[in-house]
């Protein structure tokens, strides 16, 4: 799923979880200021964090891969940005329900 040289960027307010590829798309780009089509991966959760939300560009369409947690919520970290960055790994924790704290400019498990 993620191509090497992509990154991902998480998204650090919520959306609202019924959003689909455009309007997504749209958020990458007045609120996150990223072009949606570059192949970046762009992840975003709803207000319960029980929800969440990629959004990237494969080439020949946009993808929307979408995770419902049968327990618990996502553990989101905060930040004064609109986005941080994250490594796959840290992305797949995320996904699974781990949490991935925020130091700095960057993320660490």
């Amino acid at each position: 799923m993620i191509r090497a040289g992509s990154r991902i960027w998480l998204a650090t307010d919520a959306v609202d979880g019924r959003k689909g590829f455009d309007t997504l798309a749209a958020i990458v780009r007045q609120s996150l200021g990223q072009d949606p089509l570059c192949g970046d991966l762009f992840v975003f959760r709803n207000r319960s964090a029980a929800r969440a939300k990629v959004l990237f560009w494969d080439n020949n369409g946009l993808v929307l891969y979408a995770k419902r947690l049968e327990r618990g919520t996502f553990r989101w970290p905060s930040a004064d940005e609109s986005s941080i960055t994250l490594s796959s790994a840290q992305l797949m924790e995320l996904l699974a329900g781990g949490e991935v704290r925020f130091r700095g400019d960057e993320l660490n498990k």
